[in-house]
């Protein structure tokens, strides 16, 4: 798989929040309307949150991936990390799958899979895609084939803290 190329693309905030409500309106104009916005943490909980906004969607659950370690940098396979959703009750709602970038598409596989069959319908969506990725999102604002600094990560934690 290639790895992003040249300088990062750097999103600020003010082009997030046209981003976000650029792609809600895409996911209103396709006759789409979800129930629940599931978002994959961590990336995926701010791209959520403005998405259910846009979306007027109440309901929103959390998923945590790990994956990614560093600036391409990443384990071997992406691991759902306790605790998971419970989808027993979701099983006639349509959901809504949000991240910010899908980069080799396994992490959206993983999570679209943990859907599949427990919910009513997903589908999903994400600021950015990769091309090549292994997958590619129901909706999606842009492609690029760079690294992103999203306005949130950017700067890095503001704590020097040790890992766990």
């Amino acid at each position: 798989m290639p790895n992003a190329r040249g300088e990062p693309l750097v999103m600020h905030w003010q082009e997030f929040g046209d981003a976000s409500r650029a792609l809600a309106s895409t996911i209103a104009a396709s006759g789409f309307h979800p129930d629940v916005v599931l978002c994959i943490a961590r990336g995926g909980l701010i791209v959520g949150g403005a998405l259910a906004y846009a979306l007027d969607v109440k309901k929103c659950l959390s998923i945590n991936v790990e994956y990614y370690t560093g600036i391409a940098e990443r384990l071997e396979i992406p691991v759902l990390l306790p605790p998971t959703p419970d989808l027993h009750d979701m099983q006639a709602m349509d959901v809504l799958i949000a991240d910010d970038v899908t980069d080799t598409g396994n992490t959206l596989a993983l999570v679209d899979d943990f859907c599949r069959g427990r919910v009513g319908e997903a589908r999903t969506a994400v600021l950015y895609g990769k091309p090549w990725s292994i997958v590619h999102s129901d909706y999606q604002w842009r492609e690029t084939d760079k690294w992103i600094a999203f306005p949130w990560s950017a700067d890095g934690p503001v704590a020097d803290v040790a890992p766990r």
